[in-house]
């Protein structure tokens, strides 16, 4: 705090960050606040459908605030550009021309944010007027939390939570340009934070104080667990060879290439949680108006893919995982790129040949690597499904799962951005 640039860095931040959380209990327009409320207060005991979606959005989405979309649009965005880059060439030519190819996908994502904000504030407000946002049991009451259903009115509310999606990237840009780490993840590392207290609340009354500090200790242990691992690399050997332009030598030097055991981050999670989702999506919108039986797919979806306290759920959620993480990893990581880049420079792995053997032999790494990985988030994502079947947690349960990831891995990145703004301006252990 003694270094200026860096105080007012850090009061930026913190100032954007309080602006986040107030948007999230501003209703949107024709919201019915007391219904609202009173709708939570019914639904807080049971397992929601929207929990995930919730959890990004700070506990904004079920209050339908102007920032109840929250951040998901533009993760989701995100995602699509970055797959879109392995189908559109052009996209993936634009990703390699540097930062001008980068900027305009940028501008890609911040197009495509804006879209699927307006697709999913229709959405939120279809699922609001029909009474399902807060699940089958909630009262009667909570089919009536918007108070004017005239055309108008939704086009105002649906305008209204699109421009608070783009308002949250235009505060995450600029929380990355003027501020203190990556804007977007920590507004999301804020959303997540938010929802701590309450959710430890919760524990305590309802299991007592003795459970209440066996969870701290547990998740203490989790939080040292996830550091090492997110930490944790396999450094692969590369020399250069020494090349004379002119008088001078270049190259030379040793340096590796680091693999990390989760490569991954927290994408498989939430494209595992999202694909689960679909069903029981498709399920509730197939309930009978009549009050009669539902069918009988629609029944099976009920009992085995809603819930997240039944084996068949757990298993199916742990080998989506697994799977998601092998395939995001072969996107996002491509062999014969980094072998084709080092044999332009004169790079080698000291005992395998240039070229496609060092593809293969940095692919057979990576296979083997990324399987602890795997696992390890799988693990950790079934950690809230195991609170909840052991002691009645809800799915947002604080550490377990796509939380306990973000929350570590993004503390992890401000840390080390501050710690390197920090080095910039002493230079006494230089001196020396």
């Amino acid at each position: 705090m003694r270094t200026p640039d860096l105080r007012k860095k850090i009061g930026f931040t913190l100032a954007i960050i309080a602006l986040f959380r107030l948007g999230s209990y501003i209703p949107a327009p024709f919201v019915d606040y007391a219904s609202v409320q009173s709708c939570l207060a019914s639904a807080s005991s049971q397992q929601g459908l929207y929990d995930l979606i919730n959890l990004f959005s700070g506990g904004a989405l079920l209050k339908l605030s102007v920032f109840a979309l929250g951040i998901m649009p533009y993760i989701t965005s995100s995602i699509i550009v970055q797959l879109l880059r392995v189908v559109i060439p052009h996209f993936d030519a634009l990703y390699k021309e540097g930062q001008s190819g980068q900027a305009k996908l940028t501008q890609y994502t911040r197009y495509l944010t804006i879209a699927l904000g307006v697709l999913q504030s229709t959405t939120l407000i279809t699922v609001a007027r029909s009474g399902a946002l807060f699940g089958t049991n909630a009262s009667a009451s909570c089919s009536s939390i918007i108070s004017n259903d005239s055309w108008y009115a939704i086009m105002l509310m649906v305008v209204t939570l699109t421009a608070g999606t783009g308002l949250i990237m235009w505060m995450g840009e600029l929380v990355t340009e003027r501020g203190i780490g990556n804007g977007m993840s920590l507004l999301i590392f804020t959303s997540i934070a938010a929802q701590f207290p309450s959710a430890l609340w919760a524990i305590e009354q309802s299991n007592g104080f003795e459970l209440f500090l066996f969870v701290i200790l547990v998740g203490l242990v989790i939080m040292m667990a996830v550091v090492f691992v997110e930490q944790s690399q396999r450094r692969i050997p590369v020399q250069y060879a020494k090349r004379m332009v002119g008088r001078r030598t270049f190259g030379g030097n040793n340096t590796y290439i680091p693999i990390k055991v989760n490569m991954a981050g927290v994408v498989p999670v939430i494209f595992a949680s999202s694909l689960l989702y679909l069903p029981a999506l498709v399920a509730q919108f197939n309930q009978p108006s009549d009050g009669s039986a539902p069918a009988a797919w629609v029944t099976w979806i009920q009992n085995n893919l809603t819930s997240g306290d039944n084996w068949f759920y757990m298993v199916l959620y742990f080998l989506l995982i697994v799977g998601f993480t092998y395939f995001y990893v072969a996107i996002t990581f491509n062999p014969e790129e980094v072998a084709d880049n080092m044999k332009k420079y004169g790079g080698f792995i000291p005992g395998i040949r240039a070229g496609r053997p060092t593809a293969e032999y940095l692919d057979y790494v990576l296979t083997r690597v990324t399987l602890p990985g795997s696992l390890y988030l799988g693990l950790i994502a079934l950690i809230p499904l195991g609170a909840l079947a052991f002691f009645g947690a809800n799915q947002n349960f604080p550490f377990g799962g796509a939380s306990i990831l973000i929350i570590v891995g993004v503390g992890l990145e401000t840390v080390k951005q501050i710690d390197s703004q920090l080095q910039q301006r002493h230079y006494e252990g230089l001196l020396r």
